[in-house]
């Protein structure tokens, strides 16, 4: 346990750069956890920061500091550095209150220059926040994924589910005892064919995305495949295989992540060909997939399905009203028959039927609407906003909390995300994710629960 205090000099290092620090700090999981190695976060104090909005990290762990010893201040120098934030950890060891005035002011001009990023920045701060994305040719309904830099994944191990909660919760959810839980497929598209699809970009940063999905979906007991840069043809050969695996059968559940460029309804092939989403749900469903029918099947996709989302500034308006709404009957065959479409089993009694598509969840990266569809953003070192979020609150909250709700803290995760990059299009960019479900229970992953029944 340290020291109550920080050293004076230190602490006033810290309020000289503080307006900087809040402007310009990533307090991401890496830097949380390099200063709970060093015993200046407890760990509650730590997750506490993980868990608050992003926005507001830097604020916190700065009202943290000066409190943790006179340690804190060498062990946070040392985290800036292991988090490529050396600008930072010189302005706190080498400034003065003249040097720190010139700092705000360059601050200031950051903020304003819309055109480029002043020399002098580029001098100060030698870690550019923003790869250079090059222009795309011109494509009906093209949709750009975003690389910006921003957190990095959480390493904390998957919290484990207690027994007491999978027996107060295991009648109303899900079956999902097996080991292993299920089967797990990521296909990861990061290099694209220059000659069939020039207009598709290196996803710098994906390949880290598929890692960070292999590790925790392994960790929540799956059987996980990865399969990289695949043409659309080759991801149709590898999803068919993947829906026919016969141990599908003693398994309780399916898990698919597709990482790609995308457009709304179709993710894209390394060879510039699309693979339509509804084939690859109709794949999965009751007709097309026998062995899970029951069982849910969980999807993941990491694709813009549109242009860039600017934001919008948050006002204080009326309140909103109900749109009004009306039913219809949509189905058309509800006067059939019900002797022309049911089925008998070997035994002339009718089998009971399931509807051609349920038991199905899907997160999305990025929104869509009527009106309106978005770009996802991506960190190209660090991955996806969205699959870090996902991989924070599936660590964080599958031990007591079902997908359903862990994808609606995702959501809340992404709003509160805002794209760093001073002079670019993309400085204070939004991405908001969504997620579809036909699911008809709970659905909790009870992590490293093993039944004895």
């Amino acid at each position: 346990m340290p020291e109550c205090g920080m050293l004076t000099r230190d602490r006033k290092a810290l309020q000289r750069c503080s307006v900087v620090l809040c402007k310009q700090m990533v307090v991401d999981e890496v830097l949380i956890q390099s200063l709970q190695a060093d015993d200046i976060l407890t760990e509650s104090m730590a997750e506490s920061l993980m868990v608050s909005n992003i926005s507001k990290r830097s604020f916190r762990l700065l009202l943290l500091l000066p409190k943790r010893g006179p340690k804190a201040f060498s062990s946070f120098c040392t985290a800036l550095r292991d988090t490529e934030q050396q600008h930072l950890c010189d302005l706190l060891t080498q400034s003065t209150p003249t040097d720190l005035s010139e700092a705000h002011r360059e601050v200031r001009v950051q903020l304003v220059q819309l055109n480029g990023i002043d020399k002098r920045f580029e001098t100060s701060f030698p870690h550019p926040t923003q790869e250079v994305i090059p222009a795309k040719r011109s494509r009906s309904f093209e949709s750009m994924e975003v690389s910006l830099d921003t957190d990095s994944p959480i390493l904390t191990p998957v919290i484990p589910c207690s027994h007491e909660f999978y027996l107060s919760h295991i009648e109303q959810s899900y079956k999902m005892n097996s080991s292993p839980r299920g089967l797990a497929l990521v296909i990861s598209n990061v290099a694209f064919d220059p000659l069939a699809a020039p207009e598709l970009d290196l996803r710098k940063g994906g390949e880290v995305d598929d890692e960070v999905l292999r590790k925790v979906f392994t960790e929540l007991d799956y059987i996980v495949t990865v399969q990289r840069n695949l043409t659309a043809q080759d991801m149709r050969v590898c999803i068919e295989s993947f829906s026919r695996r016969p141990e599908h059968r003693t398994v309780d559940s399916c898990v698919l992540c597709l990482l790609s460029h995308g457009v709304e309804g179709a993710v894209y092939g390394t060879d510039g060909q699309l693979l339509q989403l509804d084939w690859v749900f109709e794949s999965f469903d009751n007709a097309h997939c026998p062995l899970l029918q029951n069982k849910p099947k969980m999807f993941f996709i990491q694709a813009c399905r549109g242009d860039m989302d600017c934001g919008v500034e948050q006002t204080d308006g009326p309140p909103r009203t109900c749109s009004p709404s009306c039913e219809q009957l949509d189905a058309g065959r509800e006067g059939q028959s019900d002797a022309n479409l049911r089925q008998r089993d070997d035994l002339g009694r009718p089998r009971i039927k399931l509807p051609q598509r349920s038991d199905m969840i899907c997160g999305f990266a990025s929104l869509k609407g009527q009106n309106i569809c978005t770009a996802a953003m991506r960190n190209t070192k660090r991955g996806s906003w969205f699959v870090q979020d996902l991989n924070t609150v599936l660590r964080l909250r599958a031990k007591d909390t079902h997908l359903a709700d862990m994808l609606v803290q995702v959501n809340s995760r992404i709003k509160e995300r805002e794209g760093h990059a001073p002079g670019t299009a993309h400085h204070r960019c939004k991405e908001m994710s969504e997620f579809t479900s036909s699911l008809c229970k709970d659905l909790y992953f009870f992590p490293k629960h093993e039944s004895h029944f």
